[in-house]
Protein backbone atom coordinates (compact mmCIF):
# COMPACT_ATOMS: atom_id res chain seq x y z
CA UNK A 1 0.00 0.00 0.00
CA UNK A 2 1.30 3.45 -0.93
CA UNK A 3 1.47 5.57 2.23
CA UNK A 4 1.15 8.74 0.15
CA UNK A 5 -2.15 7.59 -1.32
CA UNK A 6 -4.65 10.33 -0.58
CA UNK A 7 -7.43 7.80 -0.25
CA UNK A 8 -8.87 6.51 2.98
CA UNK A 9 -6.17 6.07 5.54
CA UNK A 10 -3.45 7.62 3.34
CA UNK A 11 -0.82 9.82 4.89
CA UNK A 12 -2.07 12.86 2.95
CA UNK A 13 -5.54 12.51 4.43
CA UNK A 14 -4.91 14.13 7.82
CA UNK A 15 -6.73 16.59 10.11
CA UNK A 16 -5.83 20.29 10.03
CA UNK A 17 -4.15 19.92 13.43
CA UNK A 18 -1.63 17.48 11.94
CA UNK A 19 -0.82 19.72 9.01
CA UNK A 20 -0.48 22.76 11.26
CA UNK A 21 1.97 20.92 13.52
CA UNK A 22 3.88 19.39 10.61
CA UNK A 23 4.12 22.78 8.89
CA UNK A 24 5.48 24.43 12.00
CA UNK A 25 7.93 21.52 12.33
CA UNK A 26 9.29 22.25 8.86
CA UNK A 27 10.08 25.81 9.94
CA UNK A 28 11.59 24.59 13.21
CA UNK A 29 13.94 22.23 11.35
CA UNK A 30 14.78 25.03 8.93
CA UNK A 31 16.32 26.84 11.90
CA UNK A 32 19.05 24.18 12.19
CA UNK A 33 20.57 24.76 8.73
CA UNK A 34 19.43 28.35 8.32
CA UNK A 35 22.79 29.84 9.32
CA UNK A 36 24.88 27.54 7.09
CA UNK A 37 25.11 29.82 4.02
CA UNK A 38 25.65 32.95 6.12
CA UNK A 39 28.33 31.69 8.54
CA UNK A 40 31.16 33.35 6.58
CA UNK A 41 29.04 36.52 6.25
CA UNK A 42 28.43 36.61 10.00
CA UNK A 43 32.15 36.13 10.64
CA UNK A 44 32.97 39.05 8.37
CA UNK A 45 30.11 41.22 9.62
CA UNK A 46 30.99 40.81 13.30
CA UNK A 47 34.76 40.55 12.64
CA UNK A 48 35.19 37.22 14.43
CA UNK A 49 36.88 33.88 13.70
CA UNK A 50 35.15 30.76 12.33
CA UNK A 51 35.48 29.01 15.71
CA UNK A 52 33.67 31.91 17.39
CA UNK A 53 30.86 31.88 14.83
CA UNK A 54 30.54 28.10 15.20
CA UNK A 55 29.47 28.71 18.78
CA UNK A 56 26.06 29.49 17.21
CA UNK A 57 25.66 25.75 16.79
CA UNK A 58 27.37 24.84 20.05
CA UNK A 59 25.14 26.99 22.26
CA UNK A 60 22.06 25.92 20.33
CA UNK A 61 22.64 22.18 20.65
CA UNK A 62 24.11 22.25 24.15
CA UNK A 63 20.89 23.80 25.44
CA UNK A 64 18.90 21.40 23.27
CA UNK A 65 20.65 18.38 24.82
CA UNK A 66 20.04 19.54 28.37
CA UNK A 67 16.45 20.50 27.54
CA UNK A 68 15.72 16.87 26.57
CA UNK A 69 15.54 16.09 30.29
CA UNK A 70 13.03 18.91 30.80
CA UNK A 71 10.62 18.73 27.89
CA UNK A 72 8.82 15.60 29.07
CA UNK A 73 8.65 16.98 32.59
CA UNK A 74 7.02 20.16 31.25
CA UNK A 75 4.66 18.70 28.66
CA UNK A 76 3.33 15.99 30.98
CA UNK A 77 2.22 18.77 33.33
CA UNK A 78 0.94 21.53 31.04
CA UNK A 79 -0.02 19.43 27.99
CA UNK A 80 1.35 19.05 24.48
CA UNK A 81 -0.43 22.06 22.96
CA UNK A 82 0.83 24.51 25.55
CA UNK A 83 4.33 23.08 25.30
CA UNK A 84 4.30 23.58 21.53
CA UNK A 85 3.09 27.15 21.90
CA UNK A 86 5.67 27.92 24.59
CA UNK A 87 8.44 26.59 22.36
CA UNK A 88 7.22 28.56 19.35
CA UNK A 89 6.96 31.75 21.40
CA UNK A 90 10.56 31.37 22.61
CA UNK A 91 11.81 30.82 19.06
CA UNK A 92 9.95 33.91 17.81
CA UNK A 93 11.47 36.06 20.56
CA UNK A 94 15.05 34.76 20.40
CA UNK A 95 15.25 34.45 16.60
CA UNK A 96 14.10 38.06 16.37
CA UNK A 97 16.63 39.14 18.98
CA UNK A 98 19.39 37.24 17.14
CA UNK A 99 18.80 39.49 14.14
CA UNK A 100 19.50 42.56 16.28
CA UNK A 101 22.79 41.25 17.73
CA UNK A 102 25.70 43.65 17.90
CA UNK A 103 28.32 41.10 18.93
CA UNK A 104 28.99 37.40 18.57
CA UNK A 105 28.42 36.98 22.33
CA UNK A 106 24.87 38.33 22.02
CA UNK A 107 24.21 36.17 18.97
CA UNK A 108 25.45 33.01 20.71
CA UNK A 109 23.30 33.79 23.75
CA UNK A 110 20.18 34.37 21.68
CA UNK A 111 20.81 31.13 19.78
CA UNK A 112 20.89 29.33 23.14
CA UNK A 113 17.44 30.69 23.96
CA UNK A 114 16.34 29.69 20.48
CA UNK A 115 17.62 26.17 21.16
CA UNK A 116 15.48 25.89 24.28
CA UNK A 117 12.37 26.96 22.37
CA UNK A 118 13.13 24.60 19.51
CA UNK A 119 13.66 21.70 21.92
CA UNK A 120 10.30 22.30 23.59
CA UNK A 121 8.55 22.48 20.23
CA UNK A 122 10.24 19.81 18.13
CA UNK A 123 10.54 17.24 20.91
CA UNK A 124 6.79 17.47 21.45
CA UNK A 125 5.73 17.70 17.80
CA UNK A 126 6.02 13.99 16.99
CA UNK A 127 3.96 13.00 20.02
CA UNK A 128 1.27 15.50 19.06
CA UNK A 129 1.22 14.31 15.44
CA UNK A 130 0.98 10.68 16.61
CA UNK A 131 -2.02 11.54 18.74
CA UNK A 132 -3.83 13.44 15.98
CA UNK A 133 -2.84 11.50 12.83
CA UNK A 134 -5.10 9.18 10.88
CA UNK A 135 -3.67 5.65 10.54
CA UNK A 136 -2.05 4.55 7.30
CA UNK A 137 -3.67 1.16 7.62
CA UNK A 138 -1.83 -2.07 8.06
CA UNK A 139 1.05 -2.28 10.49
CA UNK A 140 4.46 -1.86 8.99
CA UNK A 141 7.61 -3.63 10.05
CA UNK A 142 10.68 -1.43 10.05
CA UNK A 143 12.88 -4.46 9.70
CA UNK A 144 12.68 -8.23 10.06
CA UNK A 145 16.42 -8.80 9.88
CA UNK A 146 17.76 -7.27 13.03
CA UNK A 147 17.15 -4.02 14.83
CA UNK A 148 14.51 -1.35 14.74
CA UNK A 149 11.10 -1.16 16.27
CA UNK A 150 7.83 -1.88 14.52
CA UNK A 151 5.46 0.83 13.46
CA UNK A 152 1.74 0.50 13.38
CA UNK A 153 -1.25 2.43 12.17
CA UNK A 154 -1.27 6.09 13.10
CA UNK A 155 2.25 5.83 14.47
CA UNK A 156 3.54 4.94 11.00
CA UNK A 157 1.78 7.92 9.44
CA UNK A 158 3.07 10.22 12.17
CA UNK A 159 6.70 9.15 11.92
CA UNK A 160 6.63 9.39 8.12
CA UNK A 161 5.10 12.86 8.30
CA UNK A 162 7.66 13.88 10.92
CA UNK A 163 10.59 12.57 8.87
CA UNK A 164 9.19 14.35 5.81
CA UNK A 165 8.98 17.61 7.77
CA UNK A 166 12.55 17.14 8.98
CA UNK A 167 13.88 16.54 5.47
CA UNK A 168 11.95 19.44 3.95
CA UNK A 169 13.05 21.77 6.74
CA UNK A 170 16.71 20.76 6.48
CA UNK A 171 16.55 21.33 2.71
CA UNK A 172 14.75 24.68 2.83
CA UNK A 173 16.67 26.15 5.77
CA UNK A 174 19.90 26.80 3.83
CA UNK A 175 17.87 28.04 0.85
CA UNK A 176 16.01 30.59 2.99
CA UNK A 177 19.27 31.56 4.66
CA UNK A 178 20.84 32.19 1.27
CA UNK A 179 17.93 34.16 -0.19
CA UNK A 180 17.58 36.46 2.81
CA UNK A 181 21.23 36.40 3.84
CA UNK A 182 22.45 37.72 0.49
CA UNK A 183 21.05 41.12 1.50
CA UNK A 184 22.09 40.94 5.16
CA UNK A 185 23.08 38.17 7.56
CA UNK A 186 20.41 39.53 9.92
CA UNK A 187 17.42 38.92 7.65
CA UNK A 188 17.29 35.08 7.96
CA UNK A 189 16.77 35.46 11.71
CA UNK A 190 13.92 37.91 11.21
CA UNK A 191 12.43 35.61 8.54
CA UNK A 192 12.47 32.64 10.90
CA UNK A 193 10.80 34.69 13.65
CA UNK A 194 8.03 35.66 11.23
CA UNK A 195 7.43 32.10 9.98
CA UNK A 196 7.36 30.71 13.52
CA UNK A 197 4.84 33.40 14.47
CA UNK A 198 2.65 32.11 11.63
CA UNK A 199 3.12 28.59 13.01
CA UNK A 200 2.08 29.83 16.44
CA UNK A 201 -1.17 31.19 15.01
CA UNK A 202 -1.86 27.95 13.10
CA UNK A 203 -1.31 25.78 16.18
CA UNK A 204 -3.53 28.11 18.21
CA UNK A 205 -6.30 27.90 15.62
CA UNK A 206 -6.27 24.23 14.62
CA UNK A 207 -4.80 22.13 17.46
CA UNK A 208 -6.96 21.24 20.42
CA UNK A 209 -5.42 20.31 23.75
CA UNK A 210 -4.80 16.58 24.11
CA UNK A 211 -5.50 14.66 27.32
CA UNK A 212 -2.77 14.87 29.93
CA UNK A 213 -1.08 11.61 30.91
CA UNK A 214 -2.09 9.69 33.99
CA UNK A 215 1.56 9.58 35.09
CA UNK A 216 3.80 12.63 35.03
CA UNK A 217 7.35 12.29 33.73
CA UNK A 218 10.20 12.95 36.16
CA UNK A 219 13.47 14.62 35.22
CA UNK A 220 15.37 11.38 35.81
CA UNK A 221 13.19 9.07 33.70
CA UNK A 222 15.23 9.59 30.48
CA UNK A 223 18.46 8.84 32.34
CA UNK A 224 16.96 5.69 33.87
CA UNK A 225 15.92 4.56 30.39
CA UNK A 226 19.60 4.64 29.34
CA UNK A 227 20.18 1.77 31.77
CA UNK A 228 18.93 -0.48 28.96
CA UNK A 229 21.96 -1.77 27.07
CA UNK A 230 20.37 -1.52 23.63
CA UNK A 231 19.20 2.05 24.05
CA UNK A 232 22.55 3.09 25.56
CA UNK A 233 24.37 1.47 22.63
CA UNK A 234 22.17 3.28 20.10
CA UNK A 235 22.80 6.58 21.90
CA UNK A 236 26.59 6.09 22.03
CA UNK A 237 26.76 5.11 18.36
CA UNK A 238 24.58 8.11 17.44
CA UNK A 239 26.86 10.36 19.51
CA UNK A 240 29.85 9.54 17.32
CA UNK A 241 27.74 9.75 14.16
CA UNK A 242 26.42 13.19 15.15
CA UNK A 243 29.97 14.49 15.48
CA UNK A 244 30.48 13.57 11.81
CA UNK A 245 27.09 14.96 10.80
CA UNK A 246 27.67 18.36 12.36
CA UNK A 247 31.24 18.64 11.16
CA UNK A 248 29.72 18.56 7.68
CA UNK A 249 26.89 20.92 8.56
CA UNK A 250 28.78 23.54 10.58
CA UNK A 251 32.39 23.42 9.34
CA UNK A 252 32.07 22.72 5.61
CA UNK A 253 30.62 26.20 4.76
CA UNK A 254 33.94 27.74 5.82
CA UNK A 255 35.88 25.27 3.69
CA UNK A 256 33.70 25.85 0.62
CA UNK A 257 33.89 29.64 1.19
CA UNK A 258 31.13 30.44 -1.31
CA UNK A 259 28.62 33.25 -1.63
CA UNK A 260 25.38 32.78 0.35
CA UNK A 261 23.51 31.89 -2.86
CA UNK A 262 26.00 29.22 -3.94
CA UNK A 263 26.38 27.81 -0.44
CA UNK A 264 22.59 27.77 -0.04
CA UNK A 265 22.22 25.87 -3.31
CA UNK A 266 24.76 23.27 -2.19
CA UNK A 267 23.05 22.68 1.13
CA UNK A 268 19.61 22.72 -0.49
CA UNK A 269 20.71 19.84 -2.72
CA UNK A 270 22.21 18.19 0.38
CA UNK A 271 18.87 18.55 2.18
CA UNK A 272 16.89 17.16 -0.75
CA UNK A 273 19.04 14.03 -0.73
CA UNK A 274 18.64 13.82 3.04
CA UNK A 275 14.84 13.96 2.71
CA UNK A 276 14.62 11.43 -0.14
CA UNK A 277 16.94 8.90 1.48
CA UNK A 278 15.37 9.33 4.92
CA UNK A 279 11.75 8.88 3.86
CA UNK A 280 11.93 6.72 0.74
CA UNK A 281 15.26 4.90 0.39
CA UNK A 282 16.03 3.97 4.01
CA UNK A 283 12.81 1.99 4.68
CA UNK A 284 13.27 0.00 1.47
CA UNK A 285 16.92 -0.71 2.24
CA UNK A 286 15.99 -1.84 5.76
CA UNK A 287 13.36 -4.21 4.39
CA UNK A 288 15.91 -5.76 2.04
CA UNK A 289 19.05 -5.92 4.18
CA UNK A 290 18.10 -5.29 7.81
CA UNK A 291 18.46 -2.16 9.91
CA UNK A 292 21.88 -2.80 11.42
CA UNK A 293 23.48 -3.85 8.13
CA UNK A 294 22.14 -0.73 6.45
CA UNK A 295 23.27 1.48 9.34
CA UNK A 296 26.77 0.04 9.53
CA UNK A 297 27.27 0.26 5.77
CA UNK A 298 25.92 3.81 5.60
CA UNK A 299 28.22 4.96 8.41
CA UNK A 300 31.27 3.54 6.62
CA UNK A 301 30.23 5.19 3.36
CA UNK A 302 29.78 8.48 5.20
CA UNK A 303 33.28 8.12 6.66
CA UNK A 304 34.75 7.59 3.19
CA UNK A 305 32.75 10.53 1.83
CA UNK A 306 33.96 13.06 4.44
CA UNK A 307 37.54 11.85 4.03
CA UNK A 308 37.39 12.55 0.29
CA UNK A 309 35.65 15.85 1.07
CA UNK A 310 38.58 16.92 3.23
CA UNK A 311 41.31 16.04 0.75
CA UNK A 312 39.62 16.72 -2.60
CA UNK A 313 39.64 19.90 -4.64
CA UNK A 314 36.83 22.46 -4.41
CA UNK A 315 34.55 20.74 -6.94
CA UNK A 316 35.04 17.39 -5.20
CA UNK A 317 34.26 18.99 -1.84
CA UNK A 318 30.97 20.34 -3.23
CA UNK A 319 29.96 16.94 -4.63
CA UNK A 320 30.89 15.12 -1.43
CA UNK A 321 29.02 17.65 0.71
CA UNK A 322 25.85 17.07 -1.31
CA UNK A 323 26.36 13.28 -1.38
CA UNK A 324 26.73 13.15 2.42
CA UNK A 325 23.04 14.09 2.65
CA UNK A 326 22.12 10.65 1.32
CA UNK A 327 24.05 8.78 4.02
CA UNK A 328 22.88 11.16 6.73
CA UNK A 329 19.25 10.64 5.67
CA UNK A 330 19.58 6.86 5.92
CA UNK A 331 21.33 7.07 9.29
CA UNK A 332 18.73 9.43 10.73
CA UNK A 333 15.85 7.09 9.94
CA UNK A 334 17.54 3.93 11.24
CA UNK A 335 18.74 5.58 14.44
CA UNK A 336 15.22 6.92 15.05
CA UNK A 337 13.71 3.44 14.79
CA UNK A 338 16.38 1.92 17.01
CA UNK A 339 15.79 4.54 19.70
CA UNK A 340 12.03 4.06 19.58
CA UNK A 341 11.96 0.26 19.47
CA UNK A 342 15.07 -1.22 21.02
CA UNK A 343 13.94 -0.96 24.66
CA UNK A 344 10.72 -1.46 26.57
CA UNK A 345 10.78 2.14 27.84
CA UNK A 346 7.90 4.36 26.71
CA UNK A 347 8.77 5.91 23.39
CA UNK A 348 8.91 9.52 24.64
CA UNK A 349 11.17 8.64 27.58
CA UNK A 350 13.51 6.49 25.45
CA UNK A 351 13.71 9.25 22.85
CA UNK A 352 14.57 11.89 25.45
CA UNK A 353 17.40 9.81 26.93
CA UNK A 354 18.78 8.94 23.52
CA UNK A 355 18.71 12.55 22.31
CA UNK A 356 20.22 13.80 25.57
CA UNK A 357 23.37 11.80 24.79
CA UNK A 358 23.72 12.37 21.07
CA UNK A 359 23.10 16.12 20.93
CA UNK A 360 26.21 16.75 23.00
CA UNK A 361 28.20 15.70 19.93
CA UNK A 362 26.21 18.18 17.84
CA UNK A 363 27.33 20.85 20.29
CA UNK A 364 30.96 19.68 20.29
CA UNK A 365 31.65 19.27 16.55
CA UNK A 366 31.00 22.89 15.45
CA UNK A 367 33.41 24.13 18.12
CA UNK A 368 36.19 21.57 17.80
CA UNK A 369 36.32 21.29 13.99
CA UNK A 370 37.58 24.87 13.41
CA UNK A 371 39.80 24.60 16.50
CA UNK A 372 41.40 21.44 15.09
CA UNK A 373 41.99 23.32 11.83
CA UNK A 374 43.74 26.11 13.77
CA UNK A 375 45.93 23.57 15.56
CA UNK A 376 46.73 21.48 12.44
CA UNK A 377 45.40 22.11 8.93
CA UNK A 378 42.09 22.09 7.04
CA UNK A 379 42.23 18.33 6.31
CA UNK A 380 42.41 16.98 9.87
CA UNK A 381 38.88 17.98 11.02
CA UNK A 382 37.52 15.72 8.28
CA UNK A 383 39.88 12.90 9.28
CA UNK A 384 38.51 13.15 12.82
CA UNK A 385 34.94 13.17 11.43
CA UNK A 386 35.67 10.06 9.36
CA UNK A 387 37.09 8.30 12.43
CA UNK A 388 34.01 9.12 14.54
CA UNK A 389 31.72 7.68 11.82
CA UNK A 390 33.79 4.48 11.84
CA UNK A 391 33.60 4.32 15.64
CA UNK A 392 29.81 4.66 15.37
CA UNK A 393 29.77 1.69 12.99
CA UNK A 394 32.01 -0.35 15.31
CA UNK A 395 29.59 0.24 18.20
CA UNK A 396 26.81 -1.16 15.99
CA UNK A 397 28.88 -4.26 15.20
CA UNK A 398 30.12 -4.90 18.74
CA UNK A 399 26.72 -4.27 20.34
CA UNK A 400 24.70 -6.02 17.65
CA UNK A 401 23.02 -8.45 20.03
CA UNK A 402 21.80 -5.66 22.31
CA UNK A 403 20.56 -3.66 19.33
CA UNK A 404 18.63 -6.53 17.74
CA UNK A 405 16.27 -6.86 20.69
CA UNK A 406 12.88 -5.79 19.41
CA UNK A 407 10.63 -4.41 22.15
CA UNK A 408 6.88 -4.65 22.02
CA UNK A 409 5.70 -1.57 20.19
CA UNK A 410 3.57 0.82 22.21
CA UNK A 411 0.21 1.94 20.99
CA UNK A 412 0.13 5.47 19.54
CA UNK A 413 -1.67 6.80 22.59
CA UNK A 414 1.43 6.11 24.71
CA UNK A 415 3.46 8.39 22.50
CA UNK A 416 1.55 11.33 23.89
CA UNK A 417 1.87 10.33 27.52
CA UNK A 418 5.03 12.30 28.16
CA UNK A 419 4.91 14.61 25.20
CA UNK A 420 8.48 13.98 24.06
CA UNK A 421 9.06 12.85 20.51
CA UNK A 422 12.23 12.49 18.48
CA UNK A 423 14.06 15.74 18.01
CA UNK A 424 15.53 16.22 14.59
CA UNK A 425 16.06 12.52 14.15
Amino acid sequence: MDPFDAGAGGILRQPKAVWATAGASVVAFMGIGLVDPILPSIARGLEVTPSQVSLLFTSYFLITAIAMLVTGFVSSRIGGRRTLLAGLALVVVFAGLAGTSGSVGELVGFRAGWGLGNALFVSTALAVIVGAANPIGAARSASDKGGGGRRAGGSAAAILLYESALGLGMACGPLLGALLGDASWRYPFFGTAFLMAVGFLCITAFLKEQPKPARKTSLLDPLRALGHGGLASAAVSAFFYNYTFFTVLAFTPFVLDMTPYRSGAVFFAWGVLLAVFSVIVAPRAQAGFGSLTVLGGSLLLLAADVLVLGYGDHATAVVCTILSGAFIGVNNTVYTELALGVSAAPRPVASAGYNFVRWFAAAAAPYFAPKIEEWTDVHIPFVVAAVTAVVGALVVVVRRKALTHEAEVLEPRHATEDGVGVFAN
